[in-house]
């Protein structure tokens, strides 16, 4: 049994936890970029939201509709991240989309069409 005492202490004690103040919510960009567009969209996450929660906003989000968010490569400011990663205010959160060549088999490409052109063009020395 409990004293008197004990039970005032507790109640106290829950009177300073509900007037401690929650964190105030903040601002996180999601942003994905195609060739010709982008979307960008801010999202209001509550501390400690981590990337999972942003991609969840976003993937409830139409503008996103499409984009797969479960399996996409993300970063913040260029630099990617895990998903567990927390967010800090004013984070900008991206989306990255696979690329649509190689870059490497790209360059090679380019240089056997230069190399083409040379030796069609019937430059001799």
């Amino acid at each position: 049994m409990r004293s008197c005492r004990a039970r005032k202490a507790s109640t106290a004690e829950r009177r300073i936890r509900l007037t401690v103040a929650a964190p105030d919510p903040f601002l996180v960009e999601v942003i994905f970029a195609l060739p010709d567009s982008a979307v960008v969209k801010a999202y209001r996450l509550a501390p400690p939201a981590t990337v999972a929660d942003a991609l969840a906003l976003a993937a409830a989000d139409p503008d996103f509709h499409g984009i797969d968010l479960a399996v996409c490569p993300v970063g913040i400011f260029g630099r990617a991240v895990q998903r567990e990663r927390p967010l800090q205010p004013g984070d900008r959160l991206e989306l990255y989309r696979a690329l649509a060549a190689d870059p490497k088999e790209a360059r090679r490409q380019r240089v056997q069409r230069a190399r083409a052109q040379r030796s069609s063009s019937g430059r001799r020395r």
